[in-house]
């Protein structure tokens, strides 16, 4: 998954929504958890209040009764957390009665004009500590005792443990950060999974792209979803397209060149049978308009072969075909035409532009050698991109040029000796050719002495 991809795109959009809705998500429903955790607590506090006040005042009697049945053994457990109390308000009208939880203990009693608010039942709520110093919730009512409650006051207390609320609240807590982990991790899980399902199909197409330009396939194939298959037809048809442009052009560069060579054969013909300085002139301009027009009617044909999409031509069998032929043609020189090409290795162009490309460099090498000429090829990778190129060298071991006459020779009709048949525009041909494919083409000293010619062109 690449950082400028569409895949990781989507991807960190969704883990990033996850890592930031998912954390809010739990501390709401913790906050919330905690909430009634505190209000259940205060409840059963609340409960145990009215039953101790109950069950103390059911004598009727002026001053309350110890509760015998409050209804949790705790608190009679020393220092258990839970504690209640009843406390006179004024002096000389009673004891203070306590649970056995308290032991000689006692928590502090709120006066009767306090900064602490009753809430509507008149209970006064407040945190504390208990004789131990344990954090205790506690609630407070203020009760008058004896017959038509006209007696003294008395205060009502029961508290609780908060660390109680603090145990269940982090227990769930724990829990609850477990439980969001494990659904963020699957939820990143499915999203992954999800967009490499979903994305399958482009990659689908990129890999049917690959193939047609490596000439494996001509259309783009395979079932892709509805959403994508306008894409297909369009890029379908665009390849239809582009194919049939291609045809129209070749065919227009064949009617030009058959429409040019009669004319200029004519011309050559009348020329040739005047015999004089006027038609001899004629018949020199017209042999160089048929080269030019051959030159630059070649040019067109290759530009269109190089914008056809999907063709590749295995290099060894066009290597091969075109040694057999130099062999016969220079048996009588002695040279020797040695070919190491590597198989399955593949141009990614038209088979008759290689023709064109190796069959001018081949047969320059072995106009030029002494005896020997030697071929080779590889596949390598573009350093920035790592596209497939193909590298050809061809070696002689004739008299070779310098840098300056490398440099000048692939200039258009260039020709260092005269004394060798030829137009001059072999090596000009190959130099817009490779450039056309975006290759290049580079002439320098051979180990053996002689020309090295250098081609770079786009592989498969």
């Amino acid at each position: 998954m690449r950082l400028n991809s569409l895949a990781f795109r989507l991807f960190m959009t969704a883990a990033l929504w996850a890592a930031i809705v998912l954390p809010l998500a739990g501390l709401l429903i913790f906050t919330i958890y905690t909430r009634e955790v505190r209000s259940d607590f205060d409840s059963r506090i609340k409960t145990f209040l009215y039953v101790v006040l109950a069950d103390s005042t059911a004598s009727g009697g002026a001053v309350p009764d110890r509760p015998t049945n409050v209804g949790e053994a705790l608190f009679e457990i020393n220092e258990s957390g839970w504690y209640w109390q009843i406390a006179p308000l004024e002096e000389n009208i009673g004891k203070t009665l306590v649970s056995g939880s308290l032991a000689t203990g006692r928590i502090p009693v709120a006066p009767v004009k306090s900064d602490i608010d009753p809430d509507v039942e008149g209970i006064r709520w407040s945190d504390g500590k208990a004789p131990n110093d344990r954090p205790i919730r506690i609630a407070q009512l203020v009760h008058r005792v004896g017959p038509e409650e006209t007696g003294p006051a008395y205060a009502f207390i029961v508290a609780g443990p908060l660390d109680w609320v603090t145990a269940k609240s982090s227990g769930f807590r724990t829990l609850l950060a477990a439980a969001l982990a494990l659904a963020g991790l699957a939820f990143i899980a499915m999203t992954f999974l999800q967009v490499r399902f979903g994305l399958k199909p482009l990659r689908q197409i990129g890999v049917g792209l690959a193939e047609i330009r490596s000439g494996e396939v001509e259309r783009l194939q395979g079932d892709l979803p509805t959403e994508i298959e306008p894409l297909q037809t369009e890029l379908n048809a665009l390849i239809q397209s582009n194919q049939e442009i291609i045809d129209r052009a070749r065919t227009q560069v064949g009617n030009l060149a058959h429409g040019l060579k009669t004319p200029l054969a004519v011309i050559t013909n009348e020329a040739a049978d005047m015999k004089t300085p006027f038609s001899a002139k004629v018949a020199e301009q017209a042999e160089l308009m048929r080269t030019l027009i051959g030159h630059y009617l070649d040019r067109a044909r290759m530009a269109a072969g190089v914008t056809t999409i999907g063709r590749v031509t295995e290099v060894k069998p066009v290597a091969e075909a075109l040694q057999r032929a130099l062999s016969r043609i220079y048996q009588d020189k002695g040279v020797e035409l040695t070919v190491d090409i590597p198989p399955g290795l593949r141009f990614r162009g038209e088979k008759q532009d290689l023709e064109e490309l190796l069959g001018n460099l081949m047969d320059n090498a072995c106009k030029w050698s002494q005896d020997k000429v030697v071929m080779k090829a590889k596949r390598i990778s573009k350093a920035t991109t790592g596209e497939s190129r193909i590298k050809l060298t061809i070696d002689d071991n004739g008299p070779g040029l310098t840098d300056a006459q490398c440099a000048e020779i692939v200039k258009r009709g260039k020709r260092l000796d005269e004394s060798k048949p030829g137009s001059g525009l072999g090596l000009s041909i190959v130099n817009d050719l490779a450039g056309l494919y975006r290759g290049s083409f580079t002439l320098s000293r051979a180990p053996s002495g002689g020309l090295r010619a250098e081609l770079l062109l786009p592989g498969s």
